[in-house]
């Protein structure tokens, strides 16, 4: 199951990366940005890693940044979105990773959803701010960190339940 959660982790990141400059206007949240329905996964995949220990965290982590620059390379993606999902990425998860370890005594959905309330901001703004800054105004800025935390934690939070919930039957017959 770790190469499972991995894959889906590098690949919702990748799918993220592939798609992070097409735009979905939404009445009321303004500009989603397309790679934000992959990337929403991110979070609770992560956290499911942990599972596996700190070390398969760093490990994803790492194999997600060599296979999204690779791919970036591959799809000529401008360097400025690189080094922007890098640096989002890069710090994000690590914050993501610091705050779930200090809950490491409370449920897994407990450390899950409290790691992601502090990661898909920081993540969402600093690769808004290095991905679009001068090429946006700050209006449309605004509206893409907007959707984005909303959609993220969403997406994150329902994730994480559906993986709890399933945890919590599989238990229950075991």
């Amino acid at each position: 199951m770790l190469y499972l959660w991995t894959a889906l982790y590098a690949a919702s990141i990748l799918l993220a990366n592939i798609t992070l400059n097409h735009f979905i206007p939404l009445p009321i949240f303004g500009l989603l940005s397309v790679g934000t329905i992959f990337f929403a996964a991110v979070f609770t995949l992560r956290d499911k890693l942990h599972t596996y220990g700190l070390r398969a965290v760093f490990v994803a982590i790492a194999l997600a940044l060599i296979v999204n620059y690779l791919a970036a390379v591959y799809y000529d993606t401008p360097p400025r979105f690189i080094m922007a999902s890098f640096l989002a990425i890069l710090i994000g998860e690590l914050a993501d990773t610091a705050i779930y370890q200090r809950l490491i005594e409370k449920s897994w959905l407990t450390r899950a959803l409290s790691s992601n309330a502090v990661s898909i901001p920081l993540d969402t703004i600093l690769f808004t701010l290095l991905a679009f800054y001068g090429d946006m105004s700050n209006y449309d800025m605004a509206q893409i960190v907007w959707a984005d935390i909303v959609f993220k934690t969403v997406i994150a939070g329902g994730l994480a339940l559906l993986l709890n919930s399933y945890k919590n039957k599989k238990a229950q017959y075991a």
